[in-house]
């Protein structure tokens, strides 16, 4: 089926990170003008724009100001943005229990992923009530849905965004008329074909894929595939304020504690 993306300006946030390029590239093999984003990728954002032909610009999303500047930015070259993907974010790597989360942890990473698409909504949204039309595409994650142990700060800005923000924005751009569209993905357990070369605990990987379905991880291609579904308004016109699970059918995480 006909995607109808070719020609449209597309605007992916973290867009040179493992999984922002590979969204990125899909949407270029799209025929669409991609505009990546960046915050400290500068080298491979630029790297990846010349690859696609694309544009790399860069920006804090996490201040408001510099959200604004960069879609004015957009705007002014392209004369439009017509698909925005919100998959800049930040995950905590190290490990710990909701007692040992300090505040300062806390507040990055609601700041770095909740705030940041606030801002990156709110700036695209505000285009699309002008041009009447559009197709907003936030990232959440299945940590926000299910929960995640030593991530509660993670797990509740995945969880805001896909819930009340997602729910809300969708009635919001519903303000602006039919032409205007809200939806979010939710990827799971996800890793790149550089990182299976690399190797992985198979045991941990047992561990995970025992919650799915499907007993396999997803790769940042399956996660792409769906982003370039819900942008589509050929494929998805009638699709708004929905939430799509790509982690293989997954039911919930193993607990592990004491017995």
């Amino acid at each position: 089926m006909n995607t109808n993306l070719n020609g449209k300006i597309v605007l992916v946030t973290g867009g040179a990170g493992n999984i922002g390029a590979v969204i990125s590239k899909s949407f270029a093999k799209q025929g669409a003008k991609v505009i990546i984003h960046y915050n400290k990728s500068k080298e491979n954002a630029e790297k990846i724009a010349t690859e696609i032909k694309g544009t790399a610009i860069g920006a804090d999303l996490t201040n408001s100001a510099e959200a604004k500047k960069l879609f004015s930015k957009v705007i002014e070259r392209e004369g439009r943005i017509d698909v925005c993907i919100s998959n800049a974010g930040n995950y905590p790597k190290e490990f710990a229990p909701i007692w040992e989360i300090e505040e300062e942890r806390w507040n990055h990473t609601i700041s770095t992923n909740l705030s940041l698409t606030y801002n990156t909504a709110r700036e695209f949204l505000k285009h699309a009530s002008e041009t009447k039309k559009g197709a907003l595409i936030l990232i959440g994650s299945t940590a926000g849905i299910y929960g995640e142990a030593g991530h509660a700060d993670y797990a509740a800005a995945k969880g805001a965004i896909t819930s009340g923000l997602l729910k809300t924005l969708k009635n919001d751009a519903a303000q602006i008329g039919d032409g205007v569209r809200v939806n979010a993905v939710a990827p799971g357990w996800t890793v790149s074909e550089k990182r299976l070369e690399k190797g992985l605990d198979q045991k941990r990987v047992d561990r995970i894929i025992s919650t799915m379905s499907l007993k396999k991880l997803a790769s940042p291609e399956d996660v792409a595939n769906s982003i370039i579904i819900l942008a589509s308004d050929s494929l998805s016109g009638h699709t708004t304020g929905q939430v799509v699970e790509i982690a293989g059918g997954m039911e919930g995480r193993l607990i592990t504690g004491t017995k």
